[in-house]
């Protein structure tokens, strides 16, 4: 039992699922003969060395050695612990997950956390009728009523304590209220609402839960101002003080480098995401999906963060980037292109979309229309153009000077770029506008070849690699087991499995493998479960029944090599001289 879930519910779930989907949704995968194939998503490579296992259920890298199954793979890919992984299968499976023990609950459980931030975007939502200012607001900026409940929008009232007074009716929800960054406190020590007098956007997970909320002015009166005395803001209203957006602190659920607004929006909105537009502001995005371009998302008042450019292109192969035009723009470009470079695989591409002076994404689609904003994002600026006309602005190319400067600008940026055909390209473009060589030339590598069975392997660790690739196979071996007390290396494993199988029919390889998670045996059991059989199930069953009879022998053999022994040195007893020509008259008959 992991995470207090089950080990049968996992059995069913990982049953249920089929790990080609799981990973097709999100690495494109291509068919080589009984498997499906791809380079692989946790490190960089040319040639295809990720296998994905339909029959056995399970992935393996052999370059990287990443390895497991749908569970572990999302735990990996989307970077998920062990019961939201879970959790999300079984969602898309129409599972619920039991949890043994409930009253005790493991320490990474956050439900009473995602619990009250759940029901502080309620909150908000049932405050926006209430609200003529930002009920005004949002017809002016027309915003319907179907996006208000898409994205949750709500408003945060006048006054210090509304949401305090309508949440934290306990001392426990106090503190929980106090985690999620929606309550602040003065100088001395009293408590009140972070958000007031703001347009809320909650910001959601990939799992769709509230984590945190963004808070807009939408007018500039009445300045709140501290009052040093009570520790605490002193009027009742906050519109024109600090930011124009404001978003929730730091949380245990929430970093803003890692997440992104209306990712969730965007997923749900497309079956099959081909592109990503990432833009500034809450309201532009709200504006471009409103208009029929449900692909915006936006940083949480960031730049693009490393973190950020993995999500977003483990999300869509294609990203935009809309940026102003100006000398602020063009630098948060320039951070956005730094962050992406080293996970420019092949096959991925990101754009840059610089717009006019004064004008926004939110403006210009409601000027242009769904139509106009696709023109202008089919005339994005490519990275590579964008690349080199950012590094050559200043730069004279028509004296060795310049060129020189533009080379030893571009060397160590190009240095970050994946191998393959698009670092390459980069290369040689870089050759083209300076005449200078590239210091690393083009290493072409060899496709690797998937190994299909492993050599000089013992007869007990064949045996494991036969029951890993067919489970059902443990019916065979009914106990006492013959070789029970061969002392041999992996014969206590090869029981542990054979129990395993036995007591859990129907198990997968994918299931035997998530049973020794985290355990010394883990990486061998990986090896033999990547070892290829032919695909006849009754040669199969005949070469497991053989290799059980030949670790009979080899047990009644070792006896017979101990007993012998000892009898040369000194004797035995009459229990064991019968025992040894029993063992003798057996090993005759074979």
């Amino acid at each position: 039992m992991r995470g207090r879930i089950p080990d049968s519910f996992i059995d069913d779930l990982l049953a249920r699922v089929d790990i080609v989907d799981v990973i097709e949704r999100r690495v494109p995968l291509k068919k080589a003969g009984r498997e499906w194939t791809a380079r692989c998503p946790f490190h960089d490579e040319r040639s295809p060395s990720f296998y994905v296992s339909p029959v056995k259920q399970f992935f393996h890298c052999f370059g990287c050695g990443a390895h497991g199954s749908a569970i572990k793979f999302l735990m990996d890919y989307e970077r998920l612990e062990f019961l939201d992984a879970v959790e999300e299968l079984a969602q898309a499976v129409g599972l619920k997950v039991p949890h043994e023990s409930d009253d005790a609950r493991p320490r990474e459980d956050r439900t009473d956390l995602y619990g009250i931030l759940d029901a502080a975007a309620a909150w908000f939502q049932r405050e926006l009728p209430n609200s003529p200012a930002a009920q005004a607001y949002c017809r002016k900026r027309g915003l319907d009523a179907e996006t208000l409940q898409r994205f949750r929008i709500g408003w945060a009232p006048a006054g210090w304590d509304g949401l305090l007074r309508a949440l934290g009716t306990t001392s426990e929800r106090l503190a929980l209220l106090d985690q999620a960054g929606l309550i602040a406190s003065g100088e001395r020590g009293k408590r009140y609402d972070r958000f007031r007098e703001r347009l809320m956007f909650p910001i959601l997970d990939r799992r769709g839960r509230v984590i945190a909320f963004g808070g807009r002015i939408i007018s500039s009166a009445n300045p709140a101002r501290e009052d040093p005395q009570a520790g605490a803001p002193a009027r009742t209203s906050q519109q024109g003080d600090g930011p124009k957006y404001l978003n929730s602190p730091e949380t245990p659920l929430f970093h803003k480098g890692r997440e992104l607004f209306a990712l969730w929006q965007v997923k749900q909105a497309n079956v099959r995401l081909a592109r990503l537009l990432v833009v500034e502001g809450y309201m532009d995005v709200i504006a471009l999906h409103q208009h029929g371009l449900p692909i915006a998302v936006a940083t949480l008042g960031t730049s693009t963060s490393a973190e950020h450019a993995e999500l977003l292109f483990r999300a869509a192969p294609d990203v935009y980037f809309c940026f102003d035009g100006d000398k602020a723009g063009r630098a948060a470009a320039w951070r956005a292109l730094e962050s992406v470079l080293p996970r420019l695989r092949d096959g991925r591409q990101a754009l840059f979309l610089f717009l006019p002076e004064g004008e926004d994404p939110d403006s210009l689609v409601r000027k242009e229309g769904k139509a106009g904003f696709e023109q202008r994002l089919q005339s994005a600026m490519p990275l590579s153009e964008y690349f080199f006309e950012e590094l050559g602005r200043d730069v004279n190319l028509t004296s060795l000077d310049g060129r020189a400067r533009l080379a030893e600008r571009a060397r160590p940026l190009l240095a970050k770029l994946p191998d393959g055909a698009f670092r390459d390209l980069m290369q040689q473009e870089l050759s083209r506008r300076t005449g200078v060589r590239s210091a690393a030339g083009v290493n072409e590598t060899a496709p690797r070849t998937l190994p299909r069975a492993i050599a000089k392997r013992s007869l007990v660790r064949g045996v494991i690699a036969l029951l890993l690739a067919q489970p059902g196979l443990a019916e065979q071996a009914v106990p006492p087991y013959p070789f029970a007390a061969l002392n041999k290396p992996g014969v206590d494993l090869l029981i542990e499995l054979l129990e395993l199988a036995r007591a859990r029919p129907g198990i997968s390889t994918a299931s035997l493998l998530e049973h020794f998670t985290g355990r010394p045996e883990a990486a061998a059991l990986q090896k033999l479960a990547v070892v290829e059989f032919p695909a006849d199930s009754d040669k199969l069953r005949e070469e497991f029944a053989d290799a059980l009879i030949q670790l009979a022998r080899q047990t009644v053999a070792a006896r017979i090599s101990e007993l012998t022994g000892r009898q040369a040195e000194s004797g035995l007893s009459d229990a064991e001289k019968a025992e040894l020509r029993e063992l003798l008259a057996a090993k005759g008959r074979h």
